[in-house]
Parts: C-alpha cells; sequence; structure tokens
C-alpha cells in the first residue's frame, strides 16, 4: 500500500511538469478552470494522412476554451476498414497501433503539444485508456506521450484490475492517474461508485478521480455530495447531463445531473479542480455549435 498524496505533493507534481514555460492558462470564469474533453469534437474531420489536432485547436479558438483533456484516438491513427472487418483485420490493426504507440518519436508529441500552443492552448490531461490487452511497452509510453504533450495527468477509463498493473508505471513516471467512471454499478471491476474510486485511490498517491457527473448521476449518485467530501483526491470533472437510473445524454438543463449546483459548489470553494465539457448528447447543431452552447451554460451559472 502506497501512502495518500496531499494535495500539496499533487500541486507540487504538476508544475514539476512544467519544465517548459507556460503557453496557454485555463479557462477561468468566476475562478473555475473551464476546459473541453475533445472527445466532444469527435465528428470533426482529419487532416488527411494526419490527425485531428488542426480541426481541435480550430474549434477551440472559435469556442473561445482554452484548456482540454486530449482523447488519444484523436492522434492516434485513424482505424482502418471501420465495422465487418474480421478478426484477423482486427487483430492486425491493433498490432498496428501498438507499434505505432511504442515506436513514434517523442517529437511527434511534442510537435502536437507546439500546435496547441500557437493556437492558444494547452494540454492540461492526456485522456489514455489502458486496457486490459496493453503491453507492459504500451502502459509505459502513455506516460511518455503524456509528458511529452505537456499534459500533466493521465485520465483513464479502464478497470479495477488494469489499474494494478499501472501502480508502477505511474510511481516510475511520478505522473498522476486520474480514473474515469461510467454508470455500471454491477461490475465491481468498473469504475461507477464510491467504493470503486477508493479502491483506486488506495492502489497509490498517483491514483485520483476523474469524475463524471453525468454518468454518476445516472448511477443514482450525488455528485456534489460526493464533491464536496472527496474533492482532495478529484482532478478533473467531465460535465455533461444525464438522467437518474442509467437514463440518457441530454442537452444540458434537461436532466437530472446539477450541473449548476456543481460549479457554484467549485467556485464558492476555490478547488483547483478543472471542469471540462463534454459533448455527448445528440445534438443537432453540429459539434462546435453543441460545445459553444455548453460553454454558454457553464458561464451563465457562474455568473
Amino acid at each position: 500500500m502506497f501512502n495518500k498524496m496531499t494535495r500539496r505533493e499533487f500541486g507540487a507534481l504538476t508544475l514539476a511538469a512544467l519544465a517548459l514555460p507556460r503557453l496557454a492558462s485555463a479557462q477561468r470564469v468566476g475562478g473555475v478552470r473551464l476546459g473541453v474533453q475533445t472527445y466532444s469534437f469527435r465528428e470533426l474531420p482529419r487532416t488527411p494522412g494526419g490527425d485531428a489536432t488542426a480541426a481541435i485547436t480550430s474549434a477551440m479558438q472559435s469556442i473561445g476554451l482554452t484548456d482540454c483533456e486530449l482523447w488519444s484516438p484523436q492522434i492516434e491513427p485513424a482505424a482502418a476498414g471501420g465495422r465487418g472487418r474480421t478478426p484477423e483485420q482486427i487483430r492486425e490493426a491493433r498490432e498496428a497501433l501498438r507499434t505505432w504507440r511504442v515506436s513514434t518519436p517523442l517529437d511527434h508529441f511534442r510537435g502536437i503539444k507546439g500546435a496547441y500552443a500557437r493556437a492558444g492552448a494547452s494540454i492540461y490531461a492526456y485522456n489514455y485508456s489502458f486496457g486490459n490487452d496493453f503491453t507492459d511497452e504500451e502502459f509505459n509510453r502513455g506516460f511518455e506521450m503524456a509528458r511529452a504533450l505537456g499534459a500533466r495527468i493521465i485520465t483513464a477509463s479502464t478497470t479495477l484490475s488494469v489499474a494494478r498493473r499501472v501502480v508502477p508505471f505511474a510511481e516510475k513516471h511520478k505522473m498522476a492517474v486520474a480514473v474515469h467512471n461510467h454508470s455500471n454499478t454491477k461490475d465491481p471491476n468498473e469504475f461507477a461508485t464510491p467504493e470503486s474510486f477508493a479502491a483506486a485511490i488506495a492502489l497509490s498517491k498517483y491514483f485520483k478521480v476523474n469524475l463524471d457527473i453525468g454518468h454518476f448521476t445516472a448511477a443514482n449518485y450525488d455528485p456534489v455530495a460526493y464533491l464536496r467530501e472527496h474533492h482532495a483526491d478529484i482532478t478533473n470533472l467531465h460535465l455533461k447531463d444525464r438522467k437518474k437510473d442509467q437514463g440518457d445524454n441530454t442537452p444540458w438543463g434537461t436532466g437530472d445531473t446539477k450541473i449548476r449546483e456543481v460549479l457554484a459548489l467549485l467556485k464558492r470553494e476555490k478547488w483547483p479542480i478543472r471542469a471540462f465539457i463534454e459533448y455527448e448528447y445528440r445534438g443537432t447543431a453540429g459539434a462546435v455549435d453543441e460545445v459553444k452552447q455548453c460553454f454558454d451554460y457553464a458561464k451563465a451559472a457562474l455568473a
């Protein structure tokens, strides 16, 4: 069992990640650090033969956002073939991705960091979701990529059994890993309940919580109460609106998630917890306009 990391130690850790001059800062509204999970821009086109960096940074500039959690598939090679692939094609694609992860020069990721900086943006977190099929090389490389991108932490949709395998790499790189929750409360290996978060935090002082308040609500938990009690272990939030009882994602303000109350609590307590917009409902205006509407909702809540 590892000792618990204090808020001061975590702050020192994130500052240590900033060896180079800081080129962009978190968007603050009412003292609350707002940003975007770039999964929100999943529908935007990739540069032919490249990745989604140009589309994402352009979208962020047009909305007025400067801070993000970068979803790893948007800088990894696009999956070839789509639906209908044979098992052999799936296996080959997985091996190709593994090879790309462990062999792509770190300067490639430093270049992505530079592209964000030129757009006036920064990458706070690298969303690199450790899977059961990851090799040790892939675990290790995730931390190296995150550091090269300028990220302070890694966020991950993973499982408790896989998280245990990640511990020595988090310890080696001295980088926090914030586990992200969904709403599957029936599987004890999934992160969805306060108890599952506690199990992650107990693994290492480098393990933290990336609280998705929409999924937490859908699992019939109260994000305000959890935030109030466990704020020292939370690095960042995903802001979205869902209905209780495993309900759907909905446009903000139409579900059961206490988005306004969560933002008000962050404003009042001045906790250094980032709140990232995650556009996941089925909107009709397109990703950029939908994220802008969510951003406007958050700004109004913090006015």
